[in-house]
Parts: C-alpha cells; sequence; structure tokens
C-alpha cells in the first residue's frame, strides 16, 4: 500500500505586506496631504479661497483705535470700531507672558507655529471622545485674529460651502499662516501681536485697553493675580468676566495660577495665599458717554472724518494720534465749575415750577399740547408709527405705559418705572448750559462744555446749537460806534427811543427797568449797566445794516436780521462764534478762527498734517482796546459783573465782560475777557419757553456768570497753569482820545440830545418788549 506524502510549503512572511500597506496608508496619505497644502495655499482652481499676500503678511494691520490728546497730553478719549490699543513688549510685565504661556502655549518657544504633540493630543481626543484640550497655538491665534482667516471674504472657495470640509480648511489656512508668520517674525513680536489683539470681552480688544478696561492700570502695573485673571478671560470672555461672573472666573483665575505652578513658573506656597484672595476691579468701559470733554470729543469727530474721507484714513481703525488744544486741566475746571453751580440752579428750578408745568407762553400761560407734540420729534414715536402705521391709539398706549429705565439725576443715575412721555416731561424741566474758554492770541479752545451730561443729553450748546444773545450783542454796536467817530466817553440820555420800522410800526425798546432816568450816560457806562435805550440810540445812527457787517467781520456765521433790534441781540448765535469775536478785542484787532486740532500724526507718529488758523484783521489796534476798555466797566462797581466776580470769585485782577439776558429770561449769558482767556457761557431750557419766571432768578449775571466766576477761580488758583493776572497790554501807538471819563468837564463833550428829542414826538409805537 503506497502512501501519499503530504508537502509542506515553506510559510511565506507577511511583513512585507504590512509594510506596504502602512506606507500606503500613512506614506502616501502623508504625500496626500502635503498636496492638499500646498493645494490650499496656491487656491488650486479657486477650491479653497485665497490666502492674504505675502505684503499683507509683512504688514498685519488690526483694526486702533484713533486716540485725543489734549494739549498737556493726556487722553481724551478714543474713536474706534473694536476699542483697541497697541503696547511693546517691553510693557508686557513677566508674570502676564508666564501665565499666559502656561494656559495656552506650553511649548510657544519651540514650535515652529503648530504644535506637533497638541495635535496628536487633539487626534487623541476625537478618537476616544475624551476632551484633553485645543491644539491651537498663540501663533495660530494671531493668524486668526490678524488676518480674519474665517472671514467669507477669504473663504469663498468651491469646497468651503461642503458639509464637514469648511472648518478643514480654515483650520488648514490658519496653520499655513502661523508657518509664515514663525518664519517673518520673531517670537517676542508673535507674543506681542497676540496679546494686541486678542478679544477680553467688554469691548477690550489687547491687553493695554482690558488692564484699563478691568483694573484701571497699565499692563506693567498688572499684578500676578490680576494677569492670571485677564489670562483665564481668553477662555470665555462672558463666561469667565470678573463682572458679570465672578464666581467663574474666581475659578478660571485659580486654574492659570495651578498651571503656573504646574510649569514651574509659581511656587505652591504662593499659590496657596492667592488662591483664595478676592478680584477687586477698577472696572470702566471706554465709551463716548464718560470721560473729560465727551461734547467736544463729538464735535472733533465730525471734523476729524471729513478730514479722514478727504485723506483716505479710518479714523476707527488707523490708530491715528490726534492733538488738540484743550487743556485737561481747565477742562476739568469748567465741567467742575458747571455741575456745581447747575445742580443748585436746578433745585432752584424744580422748587419755583412745583406742581406746575415750566413750558409757557408769553403771558406766562401753559402751552397746551406742548408734551404732545414735542414726544412726536423723538425717535421712539417715529418708531412706533411705523409700526402701527400711524394709529394713534396704539401709539399712546405705548406712549403712557410705564417700562423700566434709567433716568438722569443730579445724584447719580437712578432705575425708576416711566412711560415716554412723563420721561419726556421730565427731561424737559432741566436746565442746559454751554461754556467755552479760549486763548485768543492763537484761538486754541481751551475748555469746552456743551451740556450738564452728555449720555443723557446729547445735544451740544458750544457750537451745534444757537439762542439769542440779548445784551451780549451790544458790544458789536458800540465797537461799530467806536469805528464810526463814537468813544467810550460820549454821553447819550436815557430816554426812549422809538424807530420806524418797514411795516409801518415803530420800535420802542424799554429798559429793563421799565424806566428811562433822563440822566446822561457815557458810553461805557451804558454799555456797563446795559441801558437799551442808548442801544436804540446808536443802531438808528449807525443803521442796522452796519452792525451786521461789522458782527460777521468778527466772526458771527449765522444769519443777522438787519432790523433795529439786532442791537438788543434778537438774532440767534452760537456760543462758539460769540467766545471767536470776543477774541478780537483781547487779540488787537486780530480775529482768528476758534480751533481745536493742532496736529495729527499717523500710528507711527510720523505727523500728517500741522493746522494753522484762519485770521482777519478785523478791528484797528485802538478800536479793540477802546472796546477792553469799555468792557472792563462791568466788573467795576455799578456794572453788572461787578459783584459777582469781585466779591463772591475774589477776582482782582483785570475782567471785562458782558451779560445777557433776553425776553421772559429764556436766556442766559455772560462773556469774560482776560488778557490770556476769553469765556462764554450760556444757561436756558432746551426750549425757549421754558424760564424761570423772574429776572431775579433768571438773569444772566445769576444763571450764567457763577460758572465763569468759579472756574476763573480755579483756573488762578493752579500754579501749573500760569494763567495771566496782568493788566490788559495797551496799544504800542498813543490813543487819540481819552479814555478817563471823570476829566471831561460836563460841556467838553457835545451831546446830540437835540436829535434825540425828535423821537420823543413820534406816532404811536408799538411796544415790542425787545431782549434786556
Amino acid at each position: 500500500m503506497t502512501t501519499r506524502q503530504k508537502t509542506i510549503e515553506p510559510q511565506k512572511s507577511v511583513f512585507p505586506k504590512v509594510v506596504t500597506t502602512l506606507w500606503l496608508l500613512f506614506g502616501g496619505g502623508f504625500v496626500a496631504f502635503i498636496l492638499y497644502v500646498y493645494a490650499v495655499n496656491a487656491n488650486f482652481l479657486n477650491l479653497f479661497g485665497e490666502l492674504p499676500n505675502l505684503r499683507t503678511l509683512e504688514n498685519p494691520k488690526s483694526e486702533l483705535a484713533s486716540e485725543l490728546y489734549s494739549a498737556d497730553n493726556k487722553l481724551l478719549g478714543k474713536y474706534f470700531r473694536e476699542n483697541r490699543s497697541p503696547v511693546d513688549y517691553e510693557d508686557l510685565p513677566e508674570n502676564l507672558i508666564q501665565a499666559l504661556t502656561a494656559t495656552e502655549d506650553i511649548r510657544f518657544e519651540d514650535h515652529s507655529g503648530i504644535d506637533a504633540e497638541a495635535m496628536a493630543r487633539v487626534g487623541f481626543s476625537l478618537l476616544t471622545g475624551q476632551n484633553k484640550g485645543g491644539g491651537s497655538t498663540l501663533t495660530q491665534q494671531v493668524a486668526k485674529n490678524l488676518f480674519n482667516t474665517r472671514s467669507d471674504e477669504l473663504n469663498n472657495g468651491l469646497l468651503n460651502d461642503v458639509p464637514g470640509l469648511r472648518m478643514l480648511i480654515l483650520k488648514t489656512k490658519e496653520w499655513i499662516m502661523a508657518i509664515k508668520l514663525e518664519r517673518n517674525y520673531t517670537k517676542r513680536e508673535i507674543m506681542t501681536m497676540y496679546l494686541n489683539t486678542v478679544d477680553f470681552g467688554s469691548n477690550a480688544f489687547g491687553i493695554k485697553v482690558a488692564a484699563k478696561t478691568f483694573f484701571n492700570k497699565a499692563p506693567q502695573d498688572l499684578k500676578l493675580e490680576e494677569s492670571a485673571v485677564l489670562v483665564g478671560l481668553l477662555k470665555a470672555p462672558t463666561y469667565y468676566s470678573p463682572k458679570f461672573n465672578p464666581e467663574n472666573s474666581l475659578r478660571r483665575r485659580n486654574v492659570v495660577l495651578s498651571q503656573m505652578v504646574k510649569y514651574d513658573f509659581l511656587e505652591e506656597e504662593v499659590y496657596n495665599q492667592l488662591k483664595d484672595k478676592e478680584i477687586k476691579l477698577d472696572y470702566r468701559v471706554e465709551n463716548q458717554n464718560i470721560g473729560l470733554a465727551p461734547y467736544f470729543r463729538t464735535e472733533a469727530s465730525k471734523f476729524l472724518l471729513e478730514w479722514c474721507r478727504e485723506n483716505g484714513y479710518d479714523l476707527y481703525a488707523d490708530g491715528l494720534k490726534i492733538y488738540t488744544t484743550i487743556d485737561s486741566r481747565m477742562q476739568e475746571y469748567a465741567e467742575q465749575a458747571m455741575e456745581k453751580h447747575m445742580e443748585a440752579q436746578q433745585k432752584l428750578f424744580f422748587d419755583h415750577w412745583k406742581n406746575r408745568n415750566p413750558w409757557t407762553d408769553r403771558t406766562g400761560k401753559e402751552i397746551k399740547g406742548f408734551a404732545e407734540q414735542a414726544i412726536k420729534r423723538t425717535p421712539r414715536y417715529q418708531k412706533l408709527y411705523e409700526r402701527f402705521d400711524g394709529n394713534e391709539d396704539s401709539i399712546n398706549y405705548y406712549l403712557n405705559k410705564k417700562i423700566p429705565m434709567t433716568i438722569f439725576t443730579w445724584n447719580g443715575e437712578k432705575q425708576v418705572e416711566m412711560s415716554p412721555m412723563d420721561s419726556l416731561k421730565y427731561y424737559k424741566h432741566f436746565l442746559q448750559t454751554g461754556f467755552m474758554a479760549m486763548e485768543p492770541q492763537t484761538g486754541h479752545i481751551k475748555a469746552w462744555v456743551g451740556g450738564i451730561n452728555y449720555k443723557h443729553f446729547k445735544y451740544d450748546h458750544v457750537k451745534q446749537g444757537a439762542r439769542q444773545p440779548g445784551s451780549t450783542f451790544k458790544p458789536f454796536l458800540y465797537t461799530a460806534a467806536i469805528e464810526n467817530g463814537y468813544y467810550p466817553c460820549y454821553e447819550v440820555i436815557d430816554t426812549k427811543v422809538c424807530i420806524p420800522l418797514p411795516d409801518g410800526n415803530m420800535w420802542c425798546p424799554n429798559n429793563s427797568d421799565n424806566k428811562f432816568s433822563g440822566q446822561k450816560y457815557t458810553l461805557r457806562k451804558a454799555l456797563a449797566e446795559s441801558v437799551n435805550s442808548i442801544s436804540a440810540f446808536l443802531v438808528n445812527k449807525l443803521g442796522a445794516e452796519t452792525l451786521v457787517k461789522t458782527a460777521k467781520r468778527m466772526g458771527i456765521s449765522t444769519p443777522l436780521d438787519p432790523n433795529p433790534s439786532l442791537a438788543l441781540g434778537v438774532s440767534d448765535v452760537t456760543l462758539y462764534d460769540m467766545v471767536g469775536a470776543y477774541g478780537t478785542f483781547v487779540n488787537g484787532g486780530t480775529w482768528v478762527e476758534p480751533n481745536y486740532i493742532t496736529r495729527i500724526e499717523d500710528k507711527h507718529g510720523n505727523v500728517l498734517k500741522v493746522f494753522a488758523p484762519k485770521t482777519v484783521e478785523a478791528l484797528s489796534e485802538e478800536t479793540a482796546y477802546m472796546m477792553v476798555h469799555m468792557l472792563k466797566a462791568a466788573a467795576e462797581p455799578g456794572g453788572t459783573a461787578y459783584y459777582g466776580l469781585r466779591h463772591r470769585n475774589g477776582l482782582k485782577n483785570e475782567i471785562g465782560g458782558k451779560t445777557g439776558t433776553t425776553q421772559n429770561y429764556s436766556d442766559a449769558w455772560f462773556m469774560g475777557i482776560t488778557p490770556d482767556l476769553v469765556c462764554g457761557t450760556w444757561v436756558g431750557g432746551e426750549d425757549r419757553s421754558i424760564h424761570f419766571r423772574s429776572i431775579a432768578l433768571g438773569q444772566g449775571n445769576k444763571l450764567a456768570m457763577p460758572i465763569y466766576g468759579a472756574f476763573m477761580q480755579k483756573v488762578y488758583s493752579d500754579p501749573s497753569l500760569d494763567v495771566s493776572k496782568e493788566p490788559f497790554p495797551k496799544p504800542l501807538a498813543p490813543l487819540s482820545v481819552e479814555l478817563d471819563c471823570a476829566r471831561y468837564n460836563s460841556g467838553a463833550m457835545p451831546i446830540d440830545s437835540a436829535q434825540q428829542d425828535e423821537f420823543l414826538q413820534l406816532p404811536t409805537e408799538v411796544d415790542l418788549d425787545a431782549e434786556i
């Protein structure tokens, strides 16, 4: 029997197949990945969208806030969409760098933009479902922040909208940009870029703004635990906000500190001392409602936006440095003087109108339907009108429905429940104000207060608003008189003057006390005591057109009605123009346009523009000095400003001034001049129908002048300002007339009383009750 023998073949090794398979899987995959990365970098067939070009990489740009500086180099405010101001690496505290490195990217100094170990950790997390942390390096985050890699502009490729591919493409772009950043910049530069671009919440972009917002400090002054709080914010700015979620912030801060212990940046003993320490904030979000000179900053932005448009800059993103004429010390004194005075006057006003509405007509009767008409001009009414297609029942329901709101009071903001209609009535009770101080020789505006509270009352009463100036307009009339041969000691009788009007009526202004003394007044005394009859005499002699031309030459830009009543200030003017015009008197007859920007620099400190004001030789030096001499009489015994300035405020130096009060006390003014400063103050209601009912409360020397007096008192008390108390400088050439009226005999100068008498026997007049 034969047997079949089994042939045993030698076993073949499977190792080469495994190697081949692994090579195909990993090697081929690696090659495919490399090709994919190159394709993304080149945007092959427009599948992936563009990457920032090399020039953009060499000059990365993030939005930087433009900064507005005072003349004494204090930051007044910023203009921004994202509130970001850069800081240099040398200004970053070591504890901040260590906290950030330990928490966000411990291998930052070792990798080249992509952390392989962190990427492997992410891969493991995806496979196991265990969260072991993110894989983004600080450099990748810089790429995302600087180049906006996730914007639609850079992700408009054909594959970007394919589900699952968009995020892969985004991350790939960030890897590529991170590597390029590492090749072009040092680690210090990248660290600085990161801290200058990252979002800390509360509209704080970058470490400089974040340190200011949360702790009111510069970055270099941050304590260790404060740096840890800010680094902790980066994970989730709202959830870990020390302002809005303090418990979460405290836990996150301690995580950051523990990471510093883990990587030997911090000793365990120090950590144990800090972990239970309370977070102490000095929280203040920068915005246009707070800080010095908010009305000025808004007005300046109008000019700056126009300049930027004309010169190719973005005010809100290019990090411009704008230098102004405002003196932060004077601005602070002006705001303090305003607040103290207006708070007291507002209390008087509330008491004065207790249980009554202050909007009244010329007869003192309440204006019916005033609030109902006023609310129709508000944005709230317009929105309701559109929402309900003009249905008044529905509109009125919501206008009278109480809702929670925050209202302004002089004791701070108050939370109340109030209807929009009641809110409007409440705010209409408030007196408003404007104040401006200017250096007459340069036109530099040193202080600008546009209202009582910018957050709640946005309307600017320096340049935006125009009101009747009353007797503060009279110096332009007296200037015209001086130019036409009159002089300070010229005498005029205080008697009624009636001037025919084109419509056949007569204009016969009264004095403020409705009396005429029949006494002789020098022009200087008449201006000091603001005698209306003397102004009527002058405007009749000179003509209203002459007055208009004089005022326009001195910088008044608003329309002026060439009517005799213009002599008493019936045409609206701005405080801005009035201060500029009065500066002409002090500046030897040269009008200098009020100005507030001196230069603009780019973010690197290169000067882009230096500004010079416009000037006009408006008056002769002699005329200007004679007007200064006449205005000084207001602060001498018998003048309307004497008691307030000399006794209440203790001002002993030479001061010129003019008070003004308009009809029904709707507007109270004071204009003050010294050799170094010209100031103007206006006080009144938002509407002309809102005012005090008595001259004792509503006149210019009671309602407006105290702000000027308190301001000057503070200015003179500050030796760092070096504001002169010297007399006004005299012209170099001798004067052609004598200014000491006491040296004239009563008959030495001819009195034009005969010409005045002809006006006493005129037809029946219409008493227009002109301004005081």
